[in-house]
C-alpha cells in the first residue's frame, strides 16, 4: 500500500497499524509507484487540538478517519510525541475499520508493548476498571485482551515497586543450538557447522565477563536478576557450562542476585549431568521449550527430537528438583491445528511447569518459513488457539505476568507469560517492560540502557555473529564504557 503522509513522518505508527488490518500489504514510500491502494495521513497542529485525518483507497472506495488530541506548547517532549502517534494511529484505524469491517483484537494498540498504556492510566490512579474502559472506548480493545494488559501492568508495577536505582538485569548469550527451527531468525549457529567456534567464543566471553563483573562493581550497580539464552545454552557440554558459571560467579557479587535463570531450550540438549551443574552453580529457573508436542509438527520445524523427549526432559528436571520451571510454545507453527494445540497445551499443564508462555509464530525474515514458504495455519486458527489456552491456563492456576507482540505476527496477536501465583519470571517483567537496564554479554544480543524517571533508554548493540564476536574486541569495550557513563550520569543525579 502507498503511504503519503503530510505534516508528519510517524511511519512506524502507520506501519503497525497497515500489518494489523493488511498483513499481506508492505508500506510503499514512492509516490509514483503504481500501488492500487494507498492511505493519505494528513496532521495539521491548530490553536487547541492536533489533528489527523486519514484517507485510504483500495477495491475502488475510499474510508476516512479522523482523530485530535490537544498538545500543550509547555507539554514534556516524550509525552508530545506521543500524543501525536495517538491521533495518526487512531486516524488510521478508523479509516482501515471502515473499510475492512474488521476490529483486530488490540484495536487500535500497536506496537510491541500494549500493556505500557494500561500501566500509565493506572499510574494516573485509574482503578483496573476505568482502565477497562479507556482501552474499550478509546481504543476498541477486545475483552480478553484488555484483561490481559491490565493484569500484566499490575504485574509489572508490582515487579517495579521492589526495585532500586542501582538494580539492573545480566543477561549472557550463547548463539549455538544443535540445528536451526524452520521459525528462526535469531542470530545463533548450528553447532553441527560451527563446533570449532564454541571454545573460542567461550574464550573471549570469559574476558568479557571479567570486565563487565569490574565495570559493574566500579558503578556501584547491582544485579537484580541473571538470564542466559540463545541459541540454546545447553547446547554447551557440562565441563564447558561448569567453568562459565563458575567463572561468572567467581566476577559477578550475586548476592542480590534474586533470579538466576539458564534457558535449557532444547530438550534434545538436556542431560542429567548438565542439569546439575546448573544446580550446583545456583540456578533456580530454566526453560524448556518444546514449541510442539505434536510429531508432524516437530518435524516440520526442523526438531530432532520426539515429545517424548520433552517428557522425559521434563520429568528429569523436576525430579532434580528445580523451584521453576518454564514451558514454551508457539501457536501458528507449519503443519499445526487448533485441535494439536490444545493436545500440546494439555500435557504441557500435566508436566508440572509453574511457566507457561504461549508465543504467537511471528514472520521473521530470514526464518525457512518464509524462505521456503512453508504453509501455516489460517490468522483464523491461531485465534483457536489462542481462545482455547486463556482460559484453560487460568482453570488450571495459571495467571498472565507479562505480554508483548512482535511484527508480522500472525492474526496481529501477541506473546503472553504465565505462571502460578508467585512464580513469575521477574527478567521477563524487567525487560518487557523496561523497567531497568539490562547488560548484555556475548553476540547477537543488545544492551538496554534504561532511565525510568527521565523516560530515556539507549541501546548498544553487540556483535551478531560469533566470529564477528571473537574477531572484534574493542566493540566489547566500547559498550562497556557506554553504560559504565550511562549508569555514573544516572547515580548521579539520583545521589548514590
Amino acid at each position: 500500500m502507498k503511504l503519503i503522509f503530510y505534516g508528519h513522518d510517524e511511519r512506524y505508527a502507520v506501519e503497525q497499524s497497515l500489518l494489523a488490518f493488511f498483513p499481506q500489504e508492505r508500506p510503499v514510500y514512492d509516490p509514483d509507484a503504481p500501488e492500487t491502494s494507498q492511505a493519505v495521513v494528513r496532521l495539521s497542529v491548530g490553536p487547541v487540538y492536533t489533528t489527523a485525518v486519514t484517507a485510504i483507497t483500495a477495491d475502488g472506495r475510499t474510508t476516512r478517519g479522523l482523530s485530535r488530541v490537544s498538545i500543550p506548547a509547555d507539554l514534556d517532549p516524550y509525552e508530545a510525541e506521543r500524543r501525536r502517534q495517538k491521533a495518526v494511529k487512531l486516524s488510521f484505524f478508523k479509516a482501515a475499520r471502515a473499510l475492512t469491517g474488521v476490529t483486530p483484537s488490540w484495536g487500535a494498540l500497536t506496537g510491541i508493548r500494549p500493556g505500557k498504556l494500561a500501566e500509565r492510566l493506572l499510574l494516573e490512579g485509574r482503578t483496573p476498571r476505568q482502565a477497562d474502559r479507556v482501552l474499550r472506548d478509546v481504543y476498541f480493545v477486545a475483552p480478553e485482551r484488555r484483561q490481559l494488559a491490565i493484569e500484566t501492568a499490575r504485574a509489572g508495577l508490582r515487579a517495579k515497586a521492589d526495585l532500586h536505582p542501582e538494580d539492573i538485569s545480566l543477561y549472557v548469550g550463547i548463539p549455538f543450538c544443535p540445528t536451526r527451527c524452520a521459525y528462526c531468525s535469531f542470530v545463533s549457529a548450528s553447532v553441527e557447522k560451527s563446533f570449532h567456534m564454541v571454545e573460542p567464543y567461550l574464550e573471549v566471553l570469559h574476558r568479557e565477563i571479567t570486565e563487565a563483573a569490574q565495570m559493574v562493581a566500579e558503578t556501584g550497580l547491582r544485579i537484580k536478576s541473571f538470564y542466559m539464552g540463545g541459541g540454546t545454552p545447553t547446547t554447551l557440554t557440562a565441563a564447558q557450562m561448569d567453568r562459565l558459571l563458575d567463572h561468572l560467579n567467581r566476577s559477578f557479587d550475586m548476592s542480590g542476585c534474586v533470579e538466576y535463570c539458564v534457558e535449557a531450550g532444547r530438550p534434545d540438549t538436556i542431560t542429567r549431568d548438565k542439569l546439575q551443574v546448573l544446580l550446583d552453580r545456583g540456578v533456580d529457573r530454566i526453560s524448556v521449550n518444546p514449541q510442539s508436542l505434536e510429531e508432524d509438527v516437530l518435524s516440520a520445524i526442523g526438531r530432532r527430537h520426539s515429545a517424548e523427549d520433552v517428557e522425559k526432559a521434563m520429568s528429569l528436571a523436576t525430579a532434580m528438583g528445580f523451584p521453576h520451571v518454564n514451558m514454551d510454545l508457539i501457536a501458528g507453527l507449519p503443519a499445526d491445528t487448533p485441535e494439536g494445540f490444545r493436545r500440546t497445551l494439555d500435557k504441557c499443564l500435566s508436566y508440572g511447569a509453574d511457566n507457561i508462555t504461549v508465543h504467537t509464530l511471528a514472520l521473521k525474515k530470514g526464518s525457512r518459513i518464509l524462505l521456503e514458504g512453508l504453509p501455516i495455519p489460517s490468522a483464523e486458527d491461531v485465534g483457536r488457539m489462542l481462545d482455547y489456552a486463556n482460559p484453560t491456563l487460568r482453570a488450571h492456576g495459571f495467571a498472565p505476568y507479562y505480554l508483548y507482540r512482535q511484527k508480522y505476527m500472525s492474526g496481529s496477536f501477541e506473546n503472553v507469560g504465565w505462571c502460578i501465583p508467585g512464580a513469575e519470571g521477574l527478567y521477563n517483567i524487567y525487560i518487557m517492560e523496561e523497567l531497568h537496564s539490562i547488560l548484555s554479554l556475548g553476540a547477537g544480543g543488545s544492551t538496554k540502557m534504561v532511565d525510568p524517571v527521565g523516560n530515556r533508554i539507549s541501546r548498544v548493540f553487540h556483535a551478531k555473529y560469533p566470529n564477528e564476536y571473537i574477531t572484534r574486541p574493542e566493540k566489547l569495550r566500547e559498550n562497556l564504557d557506554a553504560f559504565r557513563q550511562f549508569h555514573q550520569e544516572l547515580l548521579g543525579r539520583a545521589g548514590k
